[in-house]
């Protein structure tokens, strides 16, 4: 995007050239050509509608499951992060509505705070809601398409959508979705779910279970380092008789503590590559290549990323 570009006037903030390495839990990076911070549902699609349509708009949340490419982003990235878009609402009625930018353990501590009980899988979920909708997260046995009614957003063109959850009745059109994937529109931005708990219980009693949860994750997977969530999908969905997981398929694969540059397989849990301080996003997609290949050669199986992957490569200097 040329320096000059006119873009229309906001409310929140704007920001030219902005380093995006930051807001990724990777660390790694490239600029965003404009990175837009917006106040609001209004600002966001009052921007939107008043925008050039040719202008690439790419929404970034806290960057979990994410690797951007060294040569940043072309056009504008909406980051939707703050106090406002990690909002969190519990409702008597047990349903429970979090802004997009709302983190999935804060909104299972919102549910179990005001006694709700079915959320609390997200609390092993990295990143935030509004991310969970691309990829139908989930863990421990659960995913968002479960506890899902309703997803309200904002087009490209500025215009306010929403879509209701599978099955449900109404007059919106449903949201599909598969293992590690949703049939949302590609220009649809998620600003807000309504979610729907199994049941009521004791706060004190679906805390500790979070709490129990946090343990079990904090033993198996390396989240004190610079990482994402998990990088490849399982090669089976759940429920599949004799389902394969990706990372004892890797670790058959003898690529548990491989490197590329400062990239590394992890050696406590081999479907999380960490950045061992000095990675380029280069690195990590070329390691992760690197098992897709040695996987791929030792048992046939074909890994997919489930880590996002996005903007310009950067040519070799």
């Amino acid at each position: 995007m040329k320096p000059d570009l006119s873009l229309p006037p906001v409310r929140g903030k704007l920001l030219q050239n902005a380093s995006l390495a930051p807001y990724t839990w990777f660390r790694v990076g490239g600029p965003a050509d404009w990175l837009f911070l917006p106040a609001d549902e209004d600002d966001l699609a009052d921007f939107l509608s008043a925008l050039d349509p040719s202008v690439p708009v790419t929404v970034l949340g806290v960057g979990s499951n994410l690797i951007v490419r060294d040569g940043g982003i072309e056009g504008v990235v909406v980051r939707l992060m703050g106090k406002y878009w990690g909002e969190v609402d519990a409702l008597d009625d047990g349903t429970v509505t979090p802004r997009a930018g709302a983190l999935d353990l804060s909104v299972a501590k919102a549910a179990a705070s005001a006694g709700i009980r079915g959320l609390e899988f997200l609390s092993g979920i990295p990143g935030s809601v509004g991310g969970a909708t691309r990829t139908n997260a989930g863990c421990y046995g659960a995913e968002l398409k479960d506890v899902l009614l309703r997803l309200e957003g904002v087009t490209r063109s500025g215009a306010r959508a929403a879509f209701k959850g599978e099955g449900l009745p109404g007059d919106l059109p449903e949201a599909h979705f598969s293992y590690r994937h949703t049939d949302l529109p590609d220009d649809f931005i998620v600003t807000r779910l309504v979610l729907k708990g199994s049941g009521a219980d004791t706060p004190a009693d679906i805390l500790a279970d979070i709490e129990t949860l946090q343990a079990r994750r904090a033993e198996t997977q390396p989240i004190r380092d610079k990482t994402s969530g998990s990088t490849f999908a399982n090669p089976d969905p759940p429920g599949t008789p004799d389902q394969r997981s990706a990372w004892k398929v890797i670790d058959a694969a003898g690529c548990r503590g491989l490197r590329v540059g400062g990239a590394q397989v992890s050696e406590k849990h081999c479907n999380f590559l960490i950045n061992t301080g000095d990675a380029t996003a280069a690195d990590l997609e070329a390691l992760g290549e690197l098992v897709r290949a040695r996987v791929s050669e030792h048992s046939g199986i074909q890994l997919r990323w489930e880590v996002r992957r996005i903007g310009r490569i950067q040519p070799p200097a």
